[in-house]
């Protein structure tokens, strides 16, 4: 079967219980904090449904820090505004007069290096997203749900379609911008203005030692007023994510966990039943606190989906909602991560011959989804997506609720994994 031959009644049937579920688990769940309880309780209600069509259900308990993730744009913030405030204050009391070239070679080096480490931090925890943070911070159980539809003959081929079901804190900057988003301008300014002054610190050493002439002199005596537009610029950073707030998390992502979910429904209220492949249905949790909840399915999995003899790939599908932005992923992590070539190359063809032809390539230039992870550990996975990335005016706030849904972008989204998953059936992973 291709997805030309695939009753559209099915789909168009599933995209309805789509909106409705959606607007269910809003409803009755609330936000879902990375790790709580209102997660779990989404993949149990979950996992009740697909018990009704799927060969297996089950859950795998890892733990897991919610606020390690994000919660450095208030420590690094906190931590250089202190450092400028404090040393500013024992400079003009003359504690450092009698101390190299100038009163602020010190403050100077002082601040450089606490700038230095914050910068160390953003790079490991936004830009790479170690869980570097996660040893000084609380730990809760969480839970990733998965749900499989067995072949008929012996396993040859495995396809999962994965999403998560945990809702972001509130990003202040892109809610009460609307839609011109400061986020940016915001994020570019702090990590800018955190740069130049680590270049100012060390320029400001190197001139204690060597003769830069009138520009070394002048940075070193001058050099310390950046730091001050330093700690100006991490304010807006300070109070960028709202800890108390949640987004409703309707698009981003229940849409991609119900593609999941969907994936296996449709095949199922079509009657297709595939000889070697296998599908499976992978709920996570912790896509919001860092990939944490796929990092350790990946752990996990690593040897099963890499040297057991079974083609293996993960489409992760994060956002179904713009219509005009839907894009196969095939760099992610800002992109420092290439997902499989072959395999995004399948997606960008099932699309096609589902009738969406303008569906391109596109790198997560800013954070990161869940195929990172797996692409990380080295298992076969892309990412399908549909968001503005400007980025849209509900991303991580609480616009994000069931009345943002579009079932067309959803619609266009089911039928995009549908191909896939036929595809894959055919042609594995290699795409042959």
């Amino acid at each position: 079967m291709n997805i030309k031959e695939f009753p559209q009644a099915v789909i168009n049937e599933n995209v309805d219980y789509t909106v409705k579920e959606i607007t269910n688990v809003i409803k009755r769940y609330g936000p879902r904090e990375s790790g709580n309880e209102n997660c779990l309780a989404t993949q149990k209600h979950i996992k009740k449904e697909m018990d009704t069509f799927c060969d297996e259900t089950g859950f795998e308990t890892y733990k897991m820090a919610p606020k390690a993730f994000l919660h450095f744009t208030k420590t690094v913030s906190a931590a250089i505004i202190l450092s400028v405030v404090v040393c500013l204050i024992l400079t003009f009391t003359n504690v450092f007069a009698e101390v190299g070239p100038s009163p602020f070679f010190v403050p100077t080096c002082i601040v450089g290096g606490i700038v230095a480490v914050s910068l160390f931090i953003t790079v490991m925890e936004f830009l790479l997203y170690k869980q570097f943070c996660d040893a000084f911070y609380k730990k809760k159980e969480a839970h990733n749900f998965y749900a499989k539809r067995k072949p008929t003959g012996e396993v040859k081929r495995r396809i999962i379609i994965s999403g998560h079901c945990d809702s972001a804190y509130e990003w202040r900057h892109i809610y009460y911008s609307k839609k011109k988003p400061l986020f940016g301008p915001i994020m570019g300014l702090s990590i800018v203005s955190a740069v130049i002054s680590f270049v100012v610190a060390i320029i400001t050493i190197i001139a204690n030692f060597a003769d830069m002439g009138a520009f070394g002199e002048f940075v070193v005596n001058y050099g310390y007023y950046w730091h001050c537009v330093t700690a100006l610029a991490m304010i807006p950073l300070f109070f960028f994510v709202d800890f108390n707030t949640l987004s409703p998390g309707a698009n981003d992502n229940l849409t991609g966990t119900y593609a999941a979910v969907c994936a296996l429904r449709m095949l199922d209220m079509a009657g297709v039943e595939f000889e070697n492949t296998e599908v499976v249905a992978m709920i996570t949790d912790g896509e919001e606190a860092g990939l944490r909840g796929c990092k350790q399915w990946a752990k996990d999995h690593k040897k099963e989906y890499t040297e057991e003899g079974v083609d293996t790939a993960i489409l992760c599908v994060d956002t179904l909602a713009d219509l005009g932005y839907f894009n196969v992923y095939s760099k992610d992590m800002s992109g420092t991560v290439k997902h499989d070539s072959a395999f995004s190359q399948l997606v960008k063809d099932s699309a096609e011959d589902a009738g969406y032809d303008d569906l391109k390539f596109a790198n997560v230039f800013f954070g990161s989804s869940d195929a990172a992870a797996f692409s990380q550990t080295g298992i076969k996975a892309t990412c399908l997506a549909a968001m503005d990335p400007s980025p849209a005016d509900y991303y991580h706030n609480r616009r994000d609720s069931y009345d943002r849904l579009v079932p067309e972008a959803i619609k266009e989204g089911y039928e995009i994994v549908l191909s896939t998953i036929l595809n894959f059936d055919e042609k594995g992973s290699e795409n042959k």
